[in-house]
């Protein structure tokens, strides 16, 4: 349904029939923000939590879940498709500028699902599997998360050299600003090091940052060409909303978690207590089980149908939708969830994430 919205809503105005109305180009942001939180809240957690060991295999070859993440990809591109049209003047159904601005951030919202999807893709070992991950970001110019996610966060998670996972104390907004960027430079460095030991040049196709980009640029060019570069802004917008989305998922998932540094200067192994975990009902169909994070990052390449809840993981008070939600508003954020993380540490603020500036100082006032 995710990718759907966008069409969803054009169908329903042409069974409406009104000049304008703006307000409903808004219902993605309604019902990603209100209407699946508040479902959430009503329903409650999902009763069963885990697979049981037997039943995984024949779970994970079930071609049923594999297909959803697969028709996920023309499901989103038929609706980017018809979000062109409608921004470029939609021929006879035309919307006003605050309607527009709705369904950018609609389709915005699409992509980010879409990034979601990219996500679970990435993570297979069929390479069909892993160039529709970057078909997927393609619509968020988001490519170099294939990279990044698989190589560089899941070796790095809840380390202070890995720029996916929050600080304590740090707002979604920093937060995903230094994630884009301290995500791409690093994706480019892994890049340029894994062509080396081949033997390859950084600069040739075979660079999976470069390759992935290229796709976007090419949707971007076709879609601009097809219905005029009029489209390219909301195009834009739509693309960091997506990017945001998917940022703000990796700062609820690891806000405030650090791994141990040990004696011999390298990290402890990772454990459950490393990610943020939620078992809101909707969430989990809406997010692909993404919200069961602390068994994901331990067995990266399970499906999301079979990955588990662990019961030793820190849980979140809400859906990881709910969370994101509140997260917009930094103040609530950290009412709710720094008592949270000081808990996991016994109260030592010490131990939590802490920003570079912030640890030196508190080592300097127990020296």
């Amino acid at each position: 349904m995710v990718p759907t919205i966008p069409g969803m809503v054009g169908l329903s105005w042409l069974l409406v029939w009104t000049t304008d109305w703006p307000a409903f180009w808004w219902t993605g942001a309604a019902l990603t923000f209100v209407v699946i939180p508040a479902i959430d809240h009503l329903i409650g957690q999902e009763a069963r939590n885990r697979a049981p060991d037997h039943a995984l295999s024949a779970l994970e070859g079930d071609r049923y879940y594999r297909a959803a993440t697969h028709l996920y990809l023309p499901a989103q591109y038929l609706s980017l498709i018809f979000a062109c049209w409608l921004w470029s003047g939609g021929g006879w159904l035309t919307i006003s500028p605050i309607g527009k601005l709705g369904l950018m951030v609609t389709t915005g919202v699409v992509g980010g699902i879409a990034n979601n999807a990219a996500h679970e893709l990435g993570h297979k070992r069929a390479r069909a599997e892993r160039w529709l991950s970057k078909l997927a970001l393609a619509q968020t110019f988001y490519g170099q998360f294939y990279v990044e996610h698989n190589r560089g966060h899941h070796v790095r998670v809840a380390t202070a050299e890995d720029p996916a996972s929050a600080r304590f104390g740090e707002n979604v907004y920093a937060f995903a600003i230094r994630s884009v960027t301290g995500g791409t430079s690093s994706a480019l460095g892994l890049e340029a090091k894994r062509l080396a030991r081949k033997g390859h040049s950084r600069w040739s196709l075979r660079n999976d940052v470069l390759n992935a980009w290229l796709i976007s640029a090419a949707l971007f060019t076709g879609l601009a060409l097809w219905f005029g570069a009029v489209d390219l802004p909301w195009l834009a917008g739509q693309a960091m909303i997506g990017m945001f989305l998917l940022e703000a998922m990796n700062y609820v998932s690891h806000y405030g978690l650090r791994r141990r540094r040990l004696p011999s200067g390298r990290y402890e192994r990772l454990r459950p207590a490393h990610c943020w975990n939620g078992n809101a009902v909707l969430t989990n169909v809406f997010l692909l089980h993404l919200q069961r994070h602390s068994d994901h990052h331990l067995n990266p390449v399970r499906r999301y149908q079979a990955v588990r809840l662990d019961d030793q993981a820190p849980q979140l008070p809400g859906g990881y939708v709910s969370m994101l939600t509140l997260a917009l508003c930094p103040p609530l954020w950290r009412r709710v969830m720094d008592p949270r993380v000081l808990d996991i540490y016994g109260g030592d603020v010490s131990l939590t994430a802490l920003p570079p500036g912030d640890a030196k100082r508190l080592a300097r006032q127990q020296i």
